[in-house]
């Protein structure tokens, strides 16, 4: 779908700009789209035509994307790569070239310092911050105390001189520009401080982003920091006229974050975070010095600074005080004996005056706040200042014109402490821009209005989400806890008029939990608020639209009319009463930073705020979840976390990318137990080809599983791309071809004689990467698994899980997915496994929804627990009946505790004394068997008439691990006994019983305090949906526990996902893009060059629908059932083709719309998609088996209106499955997402039978990015083809060619249904039938657990192509 009506005062270039006749699509056309073998660089007509014409239109942004759009210069030659950097290096510090083209070019070097992962760009990048810029240091000197720090760089520094030494002229000219080019860009800097115009502030900008980038880094910090420190870049921007300048907020944002970053506590040769302690000596060193030196040449001017404390001299204000005395010239003396350069060349401009003197001096001796002290100045809360202001505000409208002043996510992070500052604030900043994107768009929907009586509000709207309310009644105000001057909390009481909600909302707000958050506001009307645009106009106050003051508050009770506490609705019940309520009292706790600072303003004279708030807002629970993910993430920065010692490089991504693989680790195993992983013998040797099998037996084909494995190594992990001095070092070992791995089997133990005792075994005949994959992730270590769709992730990782279980029975695992739908279907399918359910849980709100018959979450399971119990105890009554033991030994657990070792295991005693006596018979030994009577009602006969001893002997002991097991169980059982509350029962299961934990990274984050004072501890953590999660709730699930001896016990990191998918979803698109906040821990791994395991054969879809996202994953091949099973082959039945783009005019004279802004839809595409719906019911294809997607949430609404009329209420129709996106969330409010390639191929991979995609063709084919996945749909018909005489399921093979009928439009289509309904319904009639009930299924319609979260309708899906609809033939989800 084109953008037809783009937002007013957008300058983003619309699709139809790169289709459009105007300058850039005739050069296209003239010059460049033709496809050719070799293409040319025509330097006039690039001069001439593009750049000089860019150049007097000042770098518009609209050409230069409608450019990006057409790729006109697109180029492969990696050759010529050096030739264009280096030439671009120099344009930088060219002079004559205007700022707005350097400010261009350093956005360029940017984007290359951002993507180091790359070979090539690392090449070029990594000289320029290399040692060898240490030639521009002030003096020897300078160098050498640096030298004095860490014996190394002396080595390397005379290697680079070596280097530089031996080298030709044409080497040496390339040297000499890399050491000289960052020294030569900060002069140009320093002299533009001092310039003004808007041109000169934002590449000054541009340039303090670079400078930031550059210190985020360690790699390309190490050497930076020394020559930034040295030429006294802070101190000369600190007091440029950029710098004072009022309006500038956003320069001095700048400084700030690269002061924070170059003064962090991190030693930058070997990467080691200094701690508290270390921070503060060093401090004092810089102190003692001063003070020494001091002493020792201006003894009468600054004794009492020499002689003072240090406390009394790191302030900035006591430190200038004490530097005053001394002359212009003394300062210059003291700096330069302190080592601080007081020169410059005469290029840079710089005065060294006594203002630089003392701001040198000062910021060097200054404390800093480190960035564990600027979290704890952070609020959680929200109030009107914290979400309007300035720095929050610039980040709203992002378009990449600008720098931000926002902490960036790397490849690379200095510390676990510094990933956890930057996660922070950038998750704060997110969490605020959605609360203040939610609260304008509420009180654009209440319609606040000025009422008759003064200082009074009415309100003409309505909002579900919001109550108007008299002022609130403060109960209590605690006072401070020790060590605090906050108090320790503040309870207030809310009125809510409910007399006049419908049900349904005044059950939502009864519904509301404790710790909920509310929001208590100061609503006024203003002229602003009445032009306000579906709450999304730009505003730079929160008085701009009404909006005087905003306080967070937390549920603590909820109470009726009485005062008494709100219990669980049920339906029907009013709480006990059958009248209608008229009011509810929320107790709330508020937010005692705030009220703290309100008391005292009120102190000072300003109004009470308390008393003037009018409006409660709520938000649904999922988007709501901010707080306690944001105290937990600065929980952790605030407690230096630690991660394991051989994850820690990787997680920072430092050294050898490979080194938490199990193949690198001390601790791999060389002996595993992969029990029903393999199916048979020659399932063994197909997935281990390079691998010799050396059986311990001479029958190979006898060789039954389970398997043991002794000797095994990895196979089939990607090949990192290796340095050249790694490649000559790995070249002088010389690798095996092939390494013998030896296997065993041995015979599996029987559990008992009844059905329910044989164990689950797995039915799956895995590939070889899947075994690679199971294999890599039974071992310790990091374990990434790239699964394309539909290649088995969850069976593998179930797998992991199963072999993981029993290998290591002390172990626990943590099972994390981002959604309960994921979540669910991987621990569904381990319920199906041989896995005690007594040590599997399931924690979080999603637990509802398993498909299971038993309950797994932590209530349920203790309610399984007991059930067990009561049946146990009757097996101890028949037990006791057995051997006639009189008493009442199932009173308890405990008392058939002790009635097991005083009858029951000297009966086994007594018995196997029996059987192992050498004269004993079968007879006998059946014959001195004690539990005849007990196992009456197993499979009869016991003991087969036909059995050799051995047999015999195996059936006993099944029978006596089977009694084993009970007493077992009922020792387990005996803690539930004792405990008394539920919460403890419940904590004691997660802490003690479980073995299998699983939950989403959304509970993960919001329960982590809680759940690590359990003292909860597991040993490996699986993580399924590991590329849709953002990286630190990738983060947290590894942290979920308190460390022990300064370490996390992990011992297994297991990672599933497809970074080539869909990514995380961020609302605001400065924090996605500029912060690169959508980044996965996942993705991180793979350009980090982490090895990986790439599963590489589907068995989801047909091999043709599988083929149009094969261009993304080249290694995808078929699995047998899709090349041989009957549903892959037969035809869909009233269609001529299995996949199709059906290309859709406009309809009606119109084509897309926006309601309201960024809320895309198109009526035309939405009838159509029902059309065709109605069309497949009509055909008799099974409303649970039909999905439609599309890409806005718009869109989606509408296409649910017209289901809703057409066919809701239809019994030959009713609804589809589900109506959905793409990705199932709302999104960001941008434009088009037409070249988001990784959601288009979640869109194009989800459907197994059948794929119809309704859109305009045109928009895609003015797409390069995506033409790849379009070729072979735009090789057929763009009219759908439907063809006749054919009812669902048809027996029409695929390869059969038959006549269709071409669907001119959704009118022909339309017309086409209409006459089908109504033979339909006359034949009905005729034969006298009935029409079929509404299918209905548990799905059906459902709206998703992200969709209930929707709390404004004009938020957008973030998705990866244009406007699109999905059949989905078979259930896909």
């Amino acid at each position: 779908m084109s953008r037809a009506n783009p937002t007013e005062g957008d300058s983003r270039p619309d699709i139809a700009d790169s289709q459009a006749e105007n300058q850039w699509t005739q050069l296209a056309r003239k010059h460049w789209s033709k496809p050719v073998k070799s293409r040319k660089v025509k330097s006039d007509v690039i001069k001439k035509e593009i750049w000089d014409v860019l150049e007097n239109e000042g770098f518009q942004l609209p050409s230069l994307l409608v450019l990006e759009n057409l790729q006109l210069l697109e180029n492969d030659d990696a050759a010529r790569f050096s030739l264009v950097f280096r030439r671009v290096l120099s344009m930088s510090l060219d002079g004559h070239l205007s700022l707005v083209v350097r400010t261009s070019i350093l956005s360029f070097l940017i984007a290359a310092f951002q993507s180091l992962d790359n070979g090539l760009i690392r090449k070029e990048c990594a000289p320029l911050v290399s040692i060898s810029i240490w030639h521009n240091l002030s003096s020897e000197a300078a160098r050498e105390r640096k030298f004095g720090q860490h014996t190394q760089l002396k080595k390397v520094w005379r290697a680079a001189v070596k280097r530089f030494d031996s080298a030709d002229e044409t080497t040496q000219q390339k040297l000499h520009v890399d050491r000289a080019w960052l020294y030569s860009l900060l002069l140009d800097f320093i002299g533009r401080l001092q310039q003004s115009g808007s041109e000169t502030l934002i590449y000054c900008e541009r340039l303090l982003e670079f400078l930031t980038d550059l210190e985020s880094q360690l790699p390309t910090r190490r050497y930076v920091t020394t020559l930034i420190e040295d030429m006294n870049i802070l101190a000369l921007v600190r007091l440029s006229p950029l710098f004072n300048a009022e309006e500038n907020g956003l320069f001095r944002d700048l400084f700030v974050l690269l002061r924070q970053f170059v003064n962090f506590p991190v030693d930058d040769n070997t990467g080691i975070q200094y701690t508290q302690v270390q921070c503060y000596e060093e401090h004092c060193a810089r102190l003692a010095r001063l003070q020494r030196i001091s002493l020792k040449k201006f003894k009468e001017k600054l004794t009492i600074l020499a002689l003072s404390n240090y406390a009394a001299i790191d302030k900035r204000a006591e430190l200038q005080t004490h530097l005053g005395p001394l002359t212009d010239e003394e300062l210059a003396e003291l700096a330069g004996l302190l080592g601080f350069r007081t020169n410059y060349p005469p290029s840079a401009n710089v005065i060294v005056g006594r203002d630089l003197l003392l701001e040198i001096l000062l910021s060097s001796h200054e404390r800093h706040r480190t960035f564990r002290e600027s979290i704890r100045g952070l609020s959680i809360l929200p109030t009107e200042d914290a979400l309007y202001d300035p720095t929050l505000l610039r980040n709203q409208h992002y378009d990449g014109s600008k720098s931000l002043a926002l902490p960036k996510l790397n490849l690379q992070y200095l510390s676990v402490g510094d990933f956890l500052w930057r996660s922070f604030v950038l998750h704060r900043c997110e969490s605020f821009f959605e609360i203040r994107q939610y609260v304008e768009d509420i009180i654009k929907r209440l319609q606040p209005q000025h009422a008759q009586l003064p200082n009074s509000v009415r309100f003409d709207g309505f909002s579900r989400m919001a109550i108007p309310i008299s002022k609130p009644a403060i109960l209590e105000a605690a006072p401070p806890k020790v060590g605090q001057d906050k108090p320790a909390f503040v309870r207030a009481e809310v009125g809510l008029d409910v007399s006049r909600l419908a049900e349904s909302v005044r059950q939502d707000w009864e519904s509301l939990r404790q710790d909920d958050v509310v929001y208590l506001l100061t609503v006024e009307p203003t002229e602003k608020s009445r032009d306000l645009t579906n709450g999304h106009a730009i505003h730079t106050s929160s008085r701009d639209f009404g909006l005087r003051a905003l306080r967070a508050a937390e549920v603590e009770q909820v109470l009726d009319d009485n005062g008494r506490i709100i219990r669980e609705i049920h339906d029907g019940e009013n709480n006990g009463y059958t009248r209608r309520p008229r009011l509810r009292r929320l107790i709330l706790k508020l937010d005692t930073a705030a009220w703290q600072l309100d008391s005292k303003q009120k102190a000072k004279g300003k109004p009470d705020i308390y008393e003037s708030l009018n409006v409660i807002i709520r938000r649904k629970g999922r988007e709501n979840n901010f707080k306690k993910t944001l105290e937990t993430i600065k929980h952790l920065a605030l407690s230096d976390i630690p991660v394991p010692d051989w994850f820690q490089e990787v997680f920072l991504g430092f050294g050898d990318p490979s080194s938490a693989t199990y193949t690198k680790l001390s601790n791999s195993l060389n002996q595993l137990d992969f029990r029903d992983t393999f199916l048979d013998w020659q399932h063994l040797v197909e997935t281990l080809p390079d691998q010799f099998i050396e059986p311990t037996t001479s029958q190979e084909p006898s060789l039954k599983p389970p398997y043991v494995l002794e000797g095994i190594t990895s196979t089939c992990m990607e090949p990192l791309k290796l340095s050249k001095k790694r490649r000559r070092d790995d070249s002088e070992v010389s690798q095996p071809a092939r390494k013998s791995v030896k296997v065993s089997t041995y015979q599996p133990p029987n559990n008992g004689p009844y059905p329910t005792d044989a164990p689950k075994v797995n039915h799956v005949r895995f590939t070889k990467t899947q075994v690679e994959a199971i294999m890599s992730g039974t071992q310790p270590g990091l374990t990434v698994i790239v699964g394309p769709p539909g290649t088995g992730k969850t069976d593998v990782a179930t797998q992991i899980i199963n072999n993981i279980y029993h290998d290591f029975p002390s172990q626990r695992t943590l099972l994390i997915a981002r959604s309960n739908q994921a979540l669910n279907q991987l621990f569904q399918k381990i319920t199906r496994l041989d896995i005690d359910a007594r040590h599997l849980l399931r924690l979080g709100h999603g637990e509802e929804d398993l498909d299971t018959d038993v309950s797994y979450g932590k209530h349920g399971r203790v309610e399984s627990f007991l059930d067990n119990r009561g049946r146990y105890l009757d097996d101890v009554n028949r037990l006791a009946a057995n051997v006639e033991a009189p008493g009442a030994h199932s009173n308890s657990c405990e008392t058939a505790g002790y009635f097991n070792a005083v009858y029951i295991v000297p009966a086994w005693s007594k018995f196997w004394d029996t059987a192992n006596a050498a004269d004993s018979g079968i007879t006998d030994i059946i014959a001195s068997f004690p539990f005849h009577q007990y196992f009456y009602n197993a499979p009869q006969p016991l003991f087969l008439p036909e059995a050799s001893r051995e047999q015999v002997l195996d059936v006993a002991r099944g029978c006596q691990r089977h009694i084993e097991r009970i007493f077992t169980e009922l020792e387990d059982i005996r803690p539930f006994e004792i405990l008394r509350t539920s919460r403890d029962k419940a904590n004691y299961l997660l802490i003690k019983e479980a073995r299998i934990i699983a939950m989403t990274s959304t509970h993960a984050a919001i329960r982590r305090q809680e759940i690590a004072s359990l003292g909860f501890h597991y040993d490996n953590v699986i993580m399924e949906e590991a590329a849709q999660i953002t990286e630190i709730e990738n983060f947290i699930p590894l942290a979920l526990q308190n460390p022990i001896e300064g370490q996390l016990p992990l011992q297994r990191i297991v990672l599933c996902g497809d970074h080539l998918q869909n990514s995380p979803i961020i609302q605001n698109l400065a924090f996605e893009k500029f912060a690169n906040l959508e980044q996965s821990l996942f993705l991180r791994f793979v350009r980090l060059g982490v090895p990986t395991i790439n599963l590489d054969h589907q068995g989801r879809a047909r091999p043709s629908i599988a083929q149009l996202y094969k261009w993304r994953y080249p290694k995808l091949e078929n699995l047998p059932n899709v090349l041989t099973e009957t549903e892959y082959l037969r035809a869909n039945a009233g269609f001529r083709h299995e996949y199709q783009f059906i290309d859709v005019p406009d309809y009606k004279g119109a084509g897309e719309s926006q309601p309201t802004p960024h809320y895309f839809q198109n009526l035309g595409e939405a009838e159509y998609a029902v059309a065709l719906y109605q069309y497949m019911r009509l055909l008799g294809y099974p409303a649970s088996k039909i999905s439609i997607l599309t890409t806005y949430a718009g869109q989606r609404a509408l296409i649910r209106d017209v289901l809703g009329h057409r066919c809701a209420k239809n019994r030959l129709f009713g609804l589809p499955r589900i109506v959905t996106t793409v990705d199932k969330y709302q999104g960001e409010q941008n434009d088009c997402y037409l070249r988001d390639i990784r959601r288009l191929t979640v869109a194009l991979s989800r459907a197994r039978l059948g794929l119809y995609i309704l859109g305009r063709r045109s928009v895609f084919e003015a797409c390069n990015e995506v033409r790849e996945a379009f070729v072979h749909l735009f090789e057929r018909s763009n009219k759908l083809m439907v063809t006749t005489g054919e009812m669902f399921p048809t027996s029409r093979s695929m390869e059969n060619e038959v006549e269709a009928t071409e669907m001119a439009g959704v009118e022909h289509l339309g017309q086409y249904v209409f006459e089908m309904t109504k033979a339909m319904v006359e034949s009905l009639k005729a034969g006298g039938k009935q029409l079929p009930a509404i299918e209905e299924t548990p799905e059906m319609m459902r709206v998703d657990e992200e969709d209930e979260g929707e709390g404004t309708v004009e938020d957008e899906v973030q998705t990866g192509g244009d406007e699109e609809m999905e059949e989905d033939l078979d259930g896909v989800t």
